[in-house]
Parts: C-alpha cells; sequence; structure tokens
C-alpha cells in the first residue's frame, strides 16, 4: 500500500525570523560577556547588575534600530525596482514577452512552448510581475518583508537572550552569582543552538555546542580583560 506524501515547508523568507534567531543568540553573547567583563573586574554588587542592564536596554534598541532601518532600506529598494519592472511592463510589453520567453529558453524550456507560457503569462499583469520579480530580482512582490516585525522581534529576542545571564545579579547577592551567570548563558545557549538546529534540521547537538562553544569563548576573553583592567 503506497502513503501519500505530505509534503509541507516551513516559511523561512520573512525578515522576522532571521532577526528573532540573531537577535537571541546576541543578546546572550553580549550580555554574558558584558556581565562577566565586568564582575572579572571586581567591583560590587550592584555596578556589574546596573551594567547588565543597562546593556540590555541599550543593546535591544540598538539591535531593534538596526534591524528596522536596513529591512526599511531594503524594502523600499525592492519596491522601486518592482515599481521599475511595473512601468516597464506597461510601457513595453512586447520587449518584456520576449523577456519571458528568453529566460524560459534559458532553463531548457522548448522554444515554442516557452512563447505560450510568456504569452498567456503576459495577458494577468500581475502574475507576469511576480513572475518578473521572482526571475529578475529574486523576490516575491507581495513578501517583500516588514521593517516593524523584524525591528520588534529583534528587540525582544535580544532582550530575552541578554536576560538570561543578568538574571542571577538580579535575585541574588550571595557572592555566587558569576557562577550562576555563567552556568545559566551556558544553558541559554545550549537551548537556542539546540532550537537551531532543529530549525535548520543541521543537527541539534552540533549546533548546541557550537552556541556554547561561542558564547563560552566570548565570555572567558572578556572576563579576563576584565581581570587584567581591574587589577
Amino acid at each position: 500500500m503506497t502513503k501519500s506524501h505530505d509534503e509541507h515547508h516551513r516559511q523561512v523568507s520573512d525578515g522576522w525570523i532571521r532577526a528573532a534567531i540573531f537577535g537571541i543568540s546576541d543578546g546572550l553573547v553580549t550580555n554574558s560577556s558584558f556581565i562577566l567583563g565586568f564582575a572579572g573586574a571586581n567591583p560590587s554588587h550592584n555596578v556589574v547588575r546596573l551594567a547588565g542592564v543597562a546593556a540590555l536596554i541599550a543593546g535591544g534598541f540598538s539591535m531593534g534600530s538596526g534591524e528596522y532601518l536596513s529591512m526599511r532600506a531594503q524594502k523600499e529598494l525592492l519596491e522601486y525596482e518592482i515599481e521599475v519592472e511595473r512601468k516597464a511592463l506597461l510601457e513595453n510589453p512586447e520587449e518584456e514577452m520576449a523577456e519571458l520567453r528568453a529566460m524560459f529558453e534559458a532553463r531548457g524550456i522548448d522554444t515554442e512552448l516557452a512563447g505560450r507560457l510568456a504569452t498567456d503569462l503576459m495577458s494577468d499583469p500581475e502574475l507576469a510581475l511576480q513572475t518578473h520579480a521572482r526571475e529578475e530580482l529574486g523576490v516575491d512582490p507581495s513578501a517583500t518583508g516588514s521593517p516593524w516585525a523584524a525591528a520588534g522581534s529583534s528587540l525582544l529576542a535580544f532582550a530575552v537572550g541578554a536576560f538570561v545571564p543578568l538574571l542571577p545579579w538580579l535575585v541574588s547577592s550571595n557572592g555566587n552569582e558569576v557562577w550562576w551567570s555563567m552556568i545559566m548563558a551556558a544553558a541559554g545557549s545550549a537551548a537556542v543552538g539546540g532550537a537551531i538546529g532543529q530549525f535548520t534540521r543541521k543537527g541539534v547537538v552540533a549546533w548546541a555546542l557550537r552556541q556554547v562553544a561561542v558564547t563560552g569563548l566570548a565570555a572567558a576573553v572578556t572576563f579576563g580583560i576584565g581581570r587584567l583592567v581591574g587589577h
């Protein structure tokens, strides 16, 4: 008995997914390093806590604003190019149809069939525009991304990542905050790396170890520098 094949593809082209993944990873690495760098200089508990909170807020807004501006610029550029293509379809339909036919032929489609496909597509202006945009610009005109969604997800994700190593400094002052911060940073990094590995289907364990190694290296370097500067 043959089983039906249920093929399901996830939407991975939206900017907010990339921004969220990068944001939470960056939040973990940045604030773990920042907090442990300060802690390495052996200041008071309140100084490290204030530094961690400041880094969370400043880093979150920096990530969010940077993501918004870059996505906004990219979106406006794509929209401009799409409008250029839309105008060309209205003013030079024969040339645009010839371009479509050439595109299909370049993909190995028979000349006669390529001509029929180009003619059929040009009969629907929106479909013709979508095809030209995908082939020439590599983008779907209806899916150019949302700058606000990318900025919001980046800010929130960074804040979540940055909060993990900061938590011990907010709830305790018994002198073990450095160790707890390290433990929570490692656990959070493993969770984020594992989630990325699951999402990309490239290996949960490998990605978890990679993320822990990156966070640990950055934190160790800044802790050492803080120790040297503090002395």
